[in-house]
């Protein structure tokens, strides 16, 4: 059996405290009649809403329709005890903490002890005292309004994470699309010149990186390759290197700075070196960065194996003889865009039938192992040697898996680019 007592306006008795905000209704659980009247009308003297029930069973019954923010329960009631209806109210599915009140004549710590193990969270000696009553239930209150202030904050920052968490997808989305964009820089992975080959690698460590390979023609025995890492990652290195690859375009010789407009309307290049000087000028003066970027720009000769380069920061390429020898080649020179006027030094190496060159990113050579060993130029050599009969594109992804296995993980710490050119071995006619 159980009633509803309404909520009297909290301004009826001059000792009424403000409306409660986190305890608005009380539940009263007593196999007496007498003692549910009593408790009732203190709490509808301090202006609660008031719902009784005689036994557990009804207890939980209210509890399912309309949960109620504080439970007064005697600890002896016939059928279920106050303490086995603590465990099942405590079992029930709610939005907010509900605050539980045992009332008992016990005073044994044990019995005590088992009330608090079952939820309650306060017990008040019966007779009850109204005043200490109304300051068992200030406290109550209290505690169930931190319950309802930090409940409103979680959802604030669950609201807030959702957000963030659209914007992340939406970002990420976004970055996905950036990162074919400039894979799609790198069109052509693996060209075939008739008397040499070039293969080409272009693994970022994020959605996008500072890295750019690529190549240009020069005429129809002669090719540019250059490789460029930016300084930093993420997307700001990654337009840098875009904007970079307008200035060594493949597709408009009249806009790559390499090239020079011949007075019979053909192009030639310029040397190496002056390229480079030319592109530290133009990025000190034209482009307000931070950045600046590593180079090593060549001019290969497809018909003579002739190969003169310009180095400016960027590792030093390797050259892999025919009998699988490996050496490290390249004067250094500073990084573009650090020192106004500076000059960069030219060097040549002669690729012989069968020999290979490979330009590569700092991201190969100072890839750590878990110990913080780098690779450095003689890992990369002894890699060469292992692969020395893998070619082209095989070779670069047999790149990857050994700098995966170097390092104990194939999320690199940084981009890692290369360029491959191989000159064809020379085959026995007949």
């Amino acid at each position: 059996m159980s009633h509803s007592i309404d909520l009297a306006p909290a301004g009826e008795a001059s000792d009424a405290p403000t409306a409660p905000r986190a305890i608005r209704h009380i539940l009263v659980v007593d196999d007496s009649r007498l003692q549910r009247r009593i408790l009732a009308a203190s709490l509808k003297k301090w202006g609660f809403a008031i719902t009784e029930a005689d036994s557990g069973e009804a207890a939980l019954e209210i509890c399912r329709q309309t949960p109620p923010d504080l439970v007064l329960s005697d600890w002896m009631m016939p059928g279920m005890s106050g303490i086995e209806f603590c465990g099942r109210f405590r079992q029930m599915a709610r939005e907010n903490y509900g605050y539980f009140i045992l009332l008992t004549s016990k005073s044994d710590k044990a019995e005590i002890a088992s009330g608090l193990d079952a939820g309650a969270d306060d017990f008040l000696t019966k007779p009850v005292n109204p005043g200490e009553l109304r300051a068992r239930i200030a406290a109550g209150e209290r505690i169930l309004q931190m319950e309802r202030e930090l409940t409103q904050k979680n959802q604030l920052v669950s609201s807030t994470l959702g957000e963030l968490r659209a914007l992340y997808d939406s970002l990420d989305n976004d970055l996905i699309e950036a990162k074919k964009l400039q894979q799609s820089l790198v069109s052509d992975r693996h060209r075939d010149y008739g008397t040499a080959e070039v293969s080409m690698l272009l693994r970022s460590s994020g959605h996008v990186g500072g890295d750019l390979v690529g190549t240009y023609a020069i005429s129809d025995t002669r090719i540019g390759l250059y490789g460029i890492d930016v300084s930093g990652h993420g997307i700001s290195s990654a337009l840098m290197t875009a904007r970079l690859a307008g200035y060594l375009s493949g597709a408009a010789p009249e806009q790559n700075v390499a090239m020079r407009r011949m007075p019979d309307g053909t192009f030639a290049p310029h040397p190496p070196g002056q390229t480079i000087a030319a592109l530290n000028n133009l990025f000190l003066n034209e482009m307000e960065t931070e950045h600046y970027f590593t180079l090593l720009l060549a001019d290969v000769d497809l018909a003579t194996g002739r190969v003169v380069m310009a180095q400016a920061g960027h590792p030093y390429p390797a050259v892999q003889r025919a009998d699988g020898t490996v050496e490290a080649v390249g004067c250094g020179g500073l990084p573009v865009g650090l020192i106004p006027g500076a000059e960069f030094q030219e060097f040549e190496v002669q690729l012989a039938p069968g020999d290979r060159l490979m330009i590569h990113s700092d991201g190969v050579t100072e890839c750590a192992a878990q110990d913080g060993t780098l690779l450095d130029d003689d890992g990369l050599g002894r890699i060469l040697r292992d692969l020395r009969g893998v070619r082209a594109m095989a070779c670069l992804e047999s790149l990857i898996w050994k700098l995966a296995e170097f390092s104990g993980d194939d999320n690199f710490a940084d981009d890692v680019s290369a360029i491959l050119l191989e000159i064809k071995p020379i085959r026995p006619s007949g």
